[in-house]
């Protein structure tokens, strides 16, 4: 596959990109556009991935700067979680027990396809206190191996002004749960 954005693709992207990080300063005080969009210039295939991102809803943004790396780190920051990432059991592993009813993919494969990383509970709460996210939908994280081997994997919202994490069979899947996603840059 190639992983590359035509120039005027990759001119749309930035363009994209600069309004909103111009838009929600909040998110990323201090930091300046030209700096990110240097970053971006350098590296194809990461803007094909932040391309992919905004393709399927997830309206990405800069969250996080590493002053040691210069690495930029960017998390879908849609309101809801994202509409071209719903309706998607969490991995391959479950996505083959379903006897029917089988959704079109899974969270860590399409993540994967999409060149970037699914949240942690830290990172989705991270992302939480630059704004309200997920008031009416919910988002599948990281499960870590001890619960996933059990069965299970879990999922986070925000309701009652509160982040919460739960769990479900990782074979699950609904319309209004999808996925979030971070790429570094």
């Amino acid at each position: 596959m190639n992983k590359k954005l035509s120039p005027g693709e990759r001119e749309e992207l930035l363009k994209i990109l600069k309004a909103r990080f111009e838009k929600n300063m909040n998110r990323h005080k201090g930091l300046e556009w030209n700096l990110v969009q240097t970053r971006l210039e350098a590296s194809a295939e990461k803007c094909w991935s932040l391309n992919e991102m905004e393709a399927s809803g997830g309206e990405p943004d800069v969250v996080g700067h590493d002053k040691k790396t210069g690495q930029y780190t960017f998390y879908d920051c849609s309101a809801e979680s994202p509409k071209g990432r719903r309706s998607l059991c969490y991995d391959r592993e479950a996505h083959t027990a379903r006897k029917e009813f089988k959704p079109a993919d899974t969270v860590l494969d399409m993540a994967a396809a999409m060149g970037i990383e699914l949240l942690d509970e830290t990172q989705y709460r991270a992302l939480q206190h630059l704004g309200k996210f997920d008031t009416k939908t919910s988002s599948w994280i990281i499960t870590p191996a001890t619960i996933r081997k059990l069965g299970g994997a879990l999922f986070c919202d925000r309701r009652y002004d509160t982040v919460f994490v739960y769990h479900n069979g990782a074979e699950s899947y609904y319309a209004a749960r999808g996925f979030r996603g971070s790429l570094t840059v």
